[in-house]
């Protein structure tokens, strides 16, 4: 144990001397941007694009069960809007907890401990699925008593049982991700999920439309789109291609469970409350007036802003991993420098999409609409999904600031403010009160993200670096002295 201690104070070392070399000869502002940002993007890019592929893979799955009946496709929207987006919603927000440990365990280069992590987090996803399989085995009379049509939900129940083996595979999916892009890892990531999404394809057209195999085609083409990146990842990590940070299984995966358990719930109150208010908001939509247009409207404005997401989370990723990495490193400048470029360029993009969508307006309707009530709603809309693309390309980026550092508890009780006891009272007294209908309602959930951004700011804004540093670097000891003893005296034994 000394001379593991001996070496983790030589790192420290290192560490703290290569920072003070960075500082006696710091780069131009301009050179530590572009630096900055070719790192950023290493993560980012593929983060992108491979949440681009998976949120694709729900569409193309709708399009062909679409082509099924109009019966299944509104079960399958339910299944997957109702139960996909709830599951979906916790273990995703669970497993970024795997972002703080992982990526602050990487900077301080005690790379053997984010195999132990990536084990860890996949008991506690596994034991949380387990708890959320009841939903999808009884999705008819819960869905029922939803006040969903009995025909409907009776179709409901047949998808979401054949969609479990796409809520276990949401656990490898998120964990495996996060471990990779801790290591900067990504290229690997990206290449799977296009060729998944191409695979989907191909099979969705062949079960759906040549074979005519109806649901059961659809859902096999569905669960297998899911699981060939995993199994990819799987073997990517398991096979040799992460010798340092992948020492194979351990039965230190099943001890010190309790403080993951701790960062996963709060990581999960962090992201599921953000992911289920849109789903509260359409639900607020269908009991007003003319609620079939105002549905469709306030539906295809969510899918835009849903895809402008995409982009404003993996810079969530690209956030998470840089704030982590410098953290574990020991230097707060760089994580505080890495906060600002990774911001401003995704502001930077979010600013154009808000120049793109006050331009288009209601001509963006007709891509998913001939319906000219809707499509006039949707440009009476536009403003407001401009503003909210705006906002979103900021918020999501403090969110993996604040997953980086480890600071989920404190976003989550800032979600339940934010959203819950601003933006959706607004948006009800908007909407039934001032009468503003669907509009008010999206002004609502604007200005519950607009607190909620300016709260994430004020927070970035006024945190002691330093005092982060210390905190990561206190939480790496920890661990790896508890994780170190244990194997002492398992070998001794």
């Amino acid at each position: 144990m000394e001379g593991n201690l001996k070496k983790l104070l030589l790192r420290r070392e290192k560490t703290s001397s290569e920072e003070e070399e960075y500082e006696e000869e710091e780069p131009s502002l301009v050179k530590r941007a572009w630096i900055e940002s070719k790192v950023m993007w290493i993560v980012a890019a593929p983060a992108i694009f491979t949440r681009f592929s998976t949120f694709g893979i729900n569409i193309i799955s709708q399009a062909f069960v679409g082509h099924i009946g109009p019966k299944e496709l509104a079960a399958f929207s339910l299944v997957f809007t109702v139960l996909i987006r709830f599951a979906n919603g916790i273990l995703l927000g669970m497993s970024s907890a795997m972002s703080t440990l992982c990526g602050q365990a990487y900077g301080a280069q005690e790379y053997g401990m984010m195999g132990v992590y990536l084990q860890r987090s996949c008991i506690v996803l596994f034991s949380t699925a387990l708890c959320l399989l009841p939903l999808f085995i009884f999705a008819t009379p819960i869905l029922t008593l939803l006040g969903q049509d009995e025909s409907i939900t009776q179709v409901a129940g047949t998808i979401s049982q054949w969609s479990i083996p796409v809520l276990f595979a949401y656990i490898v999916s998120f964990n495996c991700q996060t471990f990779l892009q801790s290591q900067s890892k990504n290229v690997i990531i990206a290449f799977l999920a296009a060729f998944s999404i191409i695979i989907h394809v191909i099979l969705s057209w062949l079960f759906t439309i040549q074979f005519k195999f109806g649901i059961p085609g659809a859902m096999i083409s569905t669960i297998l789109a899911y699981w060939i990146p995993n199994i990819g990842q799987l073997i990517f990590i398991t096979c040799g291609w992460c010798p340092e940070t992948w020492k194979g299984f351990s039965v230190l995966a099943f001890k010190d469970l309790w403080p993951v358990i701790k960062l996963s719930i709060s990581s999960g109150a962090m992201l599921c409350l953000e992911l289920w208010y849109n789903t509260i908001l359409i639900l607020l939509t269908g009991n007003m007036e003319n609620a079939e247009v105002q549905i469709d409207a306030l539906s295809i404005c969510i899918n835009i802003s849903g895809w402008g997401l995409m982009i404003s989370f993996g810079f969530m990723s690209a956030a998470s991993v840089r704030v982590a990495n410098e953290l574990g490193r020991g230097s707060s400048r760089a994580a505080k420098f890495s906060i600002a470029v990774t911001v401003l360029t995704s502001f930077s993009i979010g600013f154009i999409l808000f120049a793109l969508f006050l331009f288009l307006r209601e001509r963006v309707a007709y891509v998913f609409t001939s319906n000219e009530d809707v499509a006039a709603a949707v440009g009476d809309l536009s403003p407001l999904l401009a503003v909210s693309l705006l906002l979103n390309s900021i918020q999501p980026v403090l969110s993996g600031v604040a997953v980086g550092a480890g600071w989920q508890s404190i976003v989550a009780y800032v979600n339940i403010g934010c959203y819950y006891f601003i933006g959706i009272p607004v948006g009800i007294v908007l909407a039934n009160i001032i009468h503003l209908q669907v509009k008010g309602i999206w002004i609502g959930m604007l200005f519950g993200t607009l607190i909620q951004t300016i709260v994430l700011i004020i927070i970035t804004y006024k945190t002691n670096w330093d005092i982060q540093v210390t905190v990561a670097r206190n939480r790496i000891n920890k661990w790896f002295k508890v994780d170190h003893d244990h194997e002492v005296i398992t070998s001794n034994n």
